[in-house]
């Protein structure tokens, strides 16, 4: 069992910067592929990035790729999400699931899932 706590969102202007952070229990937490999804009123959740369990690569999604960045750190049971160059349509709860399956952009290969943390993009 993993319990995923996200923090760090909040309220910035378009341009800025603000790192989530996905806290985990449990001690394995190192043998789980961890996400950051989101989800914004009235859509789909949708897949942000991803970092693979054993061999730590990351993937993205095209809406993102050169802005943010994931990371892991398996001593502190913490995955992050470092996101620059913020634009209005990244407002979303944003939600790092942790699980096993693939392909990693898909919700369904997620067994774990956070509470979410509102990040909010003003122009």
């Amino acid at each position: 069992q993993v319990q995923l706590v996200e923090s760090g969102g909040g309220l910035v202007q378009a341009g800025g910067s603000l790192r989530l952070s996905c806290a985990a229990s449990g001690r394995t937490f190192s043998s789980y592929t961890v996400g950051w999804f989101r989800q914004a009123p009235g859509k789909e959740r949708e897949f942000v990035t991803a970092i693979r369990r054993i061999s730590g690569s990351t993937y993205y999604a095209d809406s993102v790729k050169g802005r943010f960045t994931i990371s892991r750190d398996n001593a502190k049971n913490t995955v992050y999400l470092q996101m620059n160059s913020l634009k209005p349509e990244d407002t979303a709860v944003y939600y790092c699931p942790a699980g096993v399956g693939t392909p990693y952009d898909s919700r369904w290969s997620y067994e774990y899932w956070g509470q979410g943390t509102q990040v909010t993009v003003s122009s």
